[in-house]
């Protein structure tokens, strides 16, 4: 009977250390719940941060990376650079190439369309949306909405190229398309709002993808 006490008792330590073991061993990535993909958001990318100089738009976080004690690219889709006073560049990755259009300011985009909108409003960023391979954007909003083809946008589905490039301003909105020379089917579109800017330090953007 001691025995038996003795072996059942050796098995439920066991047991015990090995449930403990296992709670204090950290999960892999693989283990971890996939994380949802990010389409929009406000990130803020910084001139002297290694890692937050760029930006991805797959998770809406920063583009590079330290791992192993090395330094290396993670995704970067559109990168901060202090050319020219303060530069959005997009298409800087390998196979990658983009456009960038400037489209101003909300305020600018009601005067052009004749939407109604507050002072410095939303609308027009809200309302820009992709309708196949062109832009559209609110113009009546009475009882039923009515959208328009932005005549901006078709500067959005000319020829890419890399590093493509558009100085920041506040309050602007820009448009990205960004294309893979090595994947036909690859396209990603962005719209971007420029919400604070400190040159030489910082520009922050809210941002949403237009495609999946």
């Amino acid at each position: 009977m001691k025995k038996t006490f003795l072996i059942v008792s050796a098995v439920l330590i066991a047991f015990c250390s090995a449930q403990t073991l296992r709670a204090q061993t950290p999960t892999t990535p693989d283990e971890k719940a996939a994380q949802p993909r990010k389409t929009s958001g406000i990130f803020t990318m910084y001139a002297l941060d290694p890692l937050a100089r760029s930006f991805c738009f797959n998770d809406g976080k920063e583009g590079m990376r330290i791992a192993n004690h090395q330094w290396g690219n993670r995704c970067s889709d559109l990168n901060f650079s202090l050319v020219s006073g303060g530069t959005l560049v997009a298409g800087i990755e390998v196979d990658r190439a983009a456009v960038i259009v400037d489209l101003g300011t909300n305020n600018e985009l009601r005067e052009r369309y004749g939407f109604d909108d507050a002072e410095n409003g939303a609308v027009g960023f809200a309302s820009l949306r992709l309708e196949g391979n062109k832009i559209t954007v609110l113009q009546e909003d009475n009882t039923k909405p009515v959208w328009t083809t932005l005549k901006e946008g078709a500067a959005l589905f000319t020829e890419t190229r890399a590093s493509a490039n558009a100085p920041i301003k506040l309050g602007h909105i820009y448009l990205v398309r960004i294309a893979d020379s090595k994947n036909q089917s690859f396209r990603q579109i962005a719209k971007l709002m420029v919400i604070a800017y400190r040159p030489g330090e910082s520009v922050t953007l809210r941002w949403e993808l237009l495609t999946n």
